[in-house]
């Protein structure tokens, strides 16, 4: 062997220009099969996901401890197993005794779901190769699965990875729609590497406040539809119950109207939701600090919103405690909230309500300008539809109708005119 022998082995090995398979490139244009959902049989989740559950494809579900997670795939499992499709519900953090007894709580138990209770990738995926695939392949959790092939305990990142990588393989290969429960941190955020929220096709955030009834199914990425899509559940003692209607949820059944109480029609995805803003503010009569609390909106959004309300409209809120919180729990980021923010505020400071059956919408700039935003007449559509009359939002001669009576706003102060003013 000659002297360049080894240099010609090293560079053979470790040139990846050749010594590899060729491609088969394939026109953009070229024909391309739908994929075919399965639905789930609760409509709520089916919106959420686009419309079902796609064969082949790998769903990250994530959510606080107890919000109801495995109760949500539980029943999803029963309700596919029961309409002659094959599921498989593993469980790695309870005893097939403990999910029996969920089961028969929730009155599913004569469902035909194959359970088990493991943790060893290697032994889920030889059982599932010994026979067909199935429809719906559970996974709960992904933090408990253990590859013997890779070095760690259950949970760190190279387990979870590993683990998730196998086991999206298998569904992509055989068909098979895959289910992972993902755990969060205190923060809120799904807990274990975020190289996993690029392995899968959508991302599902289940949301809400155990105090509270509603829970909020929310698509943070889908491949085979839109984000930001939600679904809405309500906890009672049969397990989670759909609602049709979500904008009754955060809404008060008050007769008259409040003080500090201001109605915005927020937009998740394509689905409007009316939601109830409450401000209260609190005069100070000592040299204390005034406190700012806010429940459910950006905290420095309102610090934005309360420097404009001063500096545009002459309002004074440096010596009083401003408090705000969202009804019913629910967690805004539309920026189109600020005008009803801004009218609640107002409202409160003047301890005077506002007009009745109204919604308010809009963005509000630094200049103190109301700027239009996205999906204007969708919002009041959904507005008429439960029976309010008015409307305040961004200037535009499109909005408003026969049937809701729409007043434009150019500038934040025209508001003040509109609050103070109202009889």
């Amino acid at each position: 062997m000659t002297e360049d022998a080894p240099a010609t082995v090293f560079s053979q090995k470790h040139d990846l220009s050749r010594g590899g398979r060729a491609l088969e490139f394939v026109p953009l244009d070229g024909p391309a099969q739908l994929p075919q959902r399965r639905p789930t049989g609760l409509a709520e989740f089916d919106r959420a996901l686009g419309g079902g559950l796609v064969p082949g494809s790998a769903v990250l579900m994530s959510g606080d401890p107890g919000i109801g997670k495995s109760t949500l795939l539980i029943q999803t499992a029963a309700t596919i197993a029961r309409s002659n499709g094959d599921v498989v519900y593993v469980s790695g953090e309870e005893a097939a005794g403990q999910v029996r007894l969920r089961a028969a709580r929730l009155g599913i138990a004569d469902a035909p779901i194959r359970l088990a209770s493991e943790t060893s990738v290697r032994d889920i995926l030889t059982t599932l190769g010994a026979g067909d695939p199935p429809a719906l392949l559970v996974i709960d959790s992904i933090q408990t699965m253990h590859s013997d092939t890779i070095e760690g305990a259950p949970g760190t990142v190279s387990q979870v990875r590993g683990c998730a990588l196998e086991l999206i393989r298998y569904a992509k290969e055989n068909g098979t729609a895959l289910v992972l429960v993902g755990h969060v941190t205190k923060d809120g955020n799904i807990a274990g590497p975020r190289v996993l929220e690029h392995m899968v096709d959508v991302v599902m955030s289940f949301e809400g406040e155990r105090s509270h009834q509603y829970r909020i199914l929310r698509a943070l990425k889908n491949r085979f539809g839109a984000v930001d899509e939600i679904g809405v559940f309500a906890m009672a003692n049969e397990g989670l119950e759909e609602v049709t209607n979500p904008s009754m949820l955060f809404l008060s059944g008050r007769d008259h109207p409040l003080a500090g109480s201001a109605v915005f029609p927020a937009l998740e995805g394509t689905r409007p939701v009316l939601v109830e803003i409450q401000a209260l503010i609190v005069r100070l009569q000592s040299g204390a600090t005034p406190r700012r609390a806010v429940v459910g909106w950006d905290s420095g959004r309102l610090a934005m919103l309360l420097a404009v309300l001063e500096s545009r409209c002459g309002l004074n809120f440096s010596s009083a405690e401003v408090y705000l919180n969202i009804a019913g729990g629910y967690r805004l980021a539309d920026p189109a909230a600020d005008l009803a923010v801004a009218a609640a505020l107002m409202s409160a400071l003047a301890d005077k309500p506002l007009p009745d059956k109204a919604v308010w919408f809009g963005e509000v700039s630094l200049a103190g300008e109301i700027r239009p935003v996205s999906h204007g007449d969708l919002r009041l559509r959904e507005a008429v539809k439960l029976g309010f009359a008015r409307g305040y939002g961004p200037s535009d001669k499109k909005l408003g109708s026969s049937k809701l009576n729409y007043h434009g706003l150019g500038q934040l102060s025209n508001l003040v005119d509109q609050v103070i003013g109202t009889e």
